[in-house]
């Protein structure tokens, strides 16, 4: 029974160390501030860290360090799940400092048990996941020394200079700034169960203008006035009203967003959220980008440029995701960054 117990503990024990196991990555090149960065602000940016989209967050992040002007004046917050077992969490620490070993980079836990209760079934399994829940604690995540922080998902590139976007003037009340889709269908977002309660649909009567859809996966966020809002605790009630009352809405964490803010948001060009390259979220088609210049590629949607090029069947825009994949190939050159070096 013993030789039994102790076997059973081995394969644990190596179950677990599987569980850690992460791909390996290169190193990226050291990015420096350019001239006339001295007195540059620190631009904060969040994003979340699990092995799952660890490989499009490294590409993300050498996107934005290739294209800053002052790219060491960069300070990035990685939110990881506070579920996520402390090996993986380790790995995932290791995979992060081989990719950018002098990256000023802060790992915030994220405790999951804020959302479990709270979270509903939706069109995608991803969009279940307790961390794509986790923006909305930004404000408690972070140091009350940080007023403001940019957002950004896992699955994009950024092809500018992100001081640009970091720059945006949020206005006089504004507590958070996107790209706004004014063409898109708003009621689509919401059931019919939604539309037909009058107390819930006149949530949008109040608002400063009519409520546009907006793309989550891109914001900039003034965390002093989303803490004098009590914005964390108007999202958590429409979460649970979707848990309790009625199902209102389908698609994971964006519908509280629009609730919360849609009307209220502070319009950033186009430009800086050229999203959907991922396709629909069920089927992850190919798409094309939206007319005008781009400086933010995001694949949202259901196909990861990681996953079809992996697969032999990439979509056309995925070569430009190509380029900034940190993944260490057997045989493979390290000095094929060189491309984005």
């Amino acid at each position: 029974m013993r030789v039994l117990a102790v076997a059973l503990l081995a394969a644990a024990v190596l179950a677990a160390e599987a569980a850690a196991e992460l791909p390996e990555f290169r190193e990226a090149p050291a990015f420096r501030n350019g001239a006339g960065c001295a007195g540059a602000p620190t631009i904060h940016i969040a994003m979340t860290l699990d092995a799952t989209y660890l490989r499009g967050s490294l590409a993300g992040v050498l996107s934005v360090l290739r294209h800053a002007a002052c790219p060491e004046s960069i300070a990035f917050h990685f939110v990881a799940s506070s579920a996520s077992p402390a090996r993986r969490l380790a790995a995932l620490r290791r995979a992060l400092a081989a990719a950018f070993p002098t990256l000023p980079a802060t790992v915030h836990r994220f405790d999951a048990r804020l959302v479990r209760g709270k979270i509903s079934t939706s069109v995608r399994r991803a969009l279940d996941q307790p961390l794509n829940y986790a923006r909305i604690y930004l404000a408690d995540l972070l140091p009350r020394s940080v007023s403001r922080v940019l957002y950004l998902d896992s699955d994009l590139l950024v092809v500018d200079d992100v001081a640009r976007l970091w720059a945006t003037d949020l206005g006089p009340d504004a507590a958070l700034a996107a790209p706004e889709y004014c063409h898109a269908n708003f009621t689509s977002y919401f059931t019919d169960a939604f539309w037909s309660h009058p107390e819930y649909s006149s949530i949008f009567t109040n608002r400063g203008r009519a409520p546009c859809y907006f793309n989550t996966g891109v914001m900039v966020i003034d965390l002093d006035r989303w803490r004098a809002g009590g914005y964390t605790v108007k999202l958590e009630y429409w979460m649970e009203v979707q848990k309790q009352e009625a199902r209102i809405y389908e698609l994971g964490s964006l519908p509280p967003f629009l609730l919360v803010f849609a009307g209220e948001v502070k319009a950033v060009e186009h430009r800086w959220n050229q999203h959907g390259l991922g396709g629909d979220n069920v089927a992850g088609q190919c798409r094309e980008l939206h007319p005008g210049p781009v400086s933010l590629l995001h694949w949202s949607g259901k196909g990861k440029p990681w996953l079809r090029l992996d697969a032999g069947r990439p979509c056309p825009l995925d070569a430009l995701w190509a380029p900034y994949d940190l993944l260490r190939r057997r045989g493979a050159r390290d000095d094929l960054l060189a491309a984005v070096a």
